[in-house]
């Protein structure tokens, strides 16, 4: 059966409560450590929201909301002193908030999607992604999207594995079908 992705700029007003609620659920908390109270987590958002590095989106599968996403330019970001990195670099960030949709296979799938409209800025030839280094089950999925593991590296929040994703060794992996669409 085809599935449909889609990805939505994060509207404050229409996102905030989904979005802490995801930052609630067992399978986020331990990486992401957003499991605040909703006051602060607003606080949280609408300062990420108004981060002119990186753009938040909420993922959608066949018109329902159930991942949020963060792609961010490396220059400008606290893992740009980890690497040399290029001027277009991007990293990207993600979680699947709605447990229903865990163990499905759906992370590789969506990550790809992601990728590719990131690389859809043409001056982008890596796509980098640093997950917790004990997230075991999200480093096997962007090894299996693409990504090469580099090294670990101290953030502040956490000890992440540096991961790279270059365009021609993603686009010689996934021939081009374009996997997503954008809705407003």
């Amino acid at each position: 059966m085809q599935r449909t992705v889609a990805f939505r700029k994060v509207a404050f007003e229409k996102d905030a409560e989904l979005i802490h609620s995801w930052m609630l659920e067992e399978h986020v908390h331990p990486f992401w450590h957003l499991n605040i109270p909703f006051s602060e987590y607003k606080e949280h958002l609408q300062k990420a929201i108004n981060d002119q590095h990186q753009s938040l989106y909420i993922g959608f599968l066949d018109d329902r909301p159930m991942s949020y996403w963060e792609a961010y330019w490396v220059k400008g970001d606290v893992v740009e002193d980890t690497y040399s990195p290029m001027p277009y670099d991007q990293g990207v960030h993600l979680l699947i908030g709605e447990q229903e949709f865990l163990g499905k296979g759906l992370s590789l799938p969506l990550l790809r999607a992601m990728v590719q409209y990131q690389f859809q800025e043409s001056m982008t030839n890596k796509v980098i992604a640093e997950p917790d280094i004990q997230n075991e089950k999200m480093i096997h999925v962007f090894k299996k999207c693409g990504f090469k593991p580099i090294k670990p590296i101290e953030l502040p929040d956490k000890t992440g594995l540096l991961m790279f994703c270059d365009r021609n060794d993603f686009e010689k992996r996934w021939p081009y079908d374009k996997l997503y669409k954008q809705v407003n």
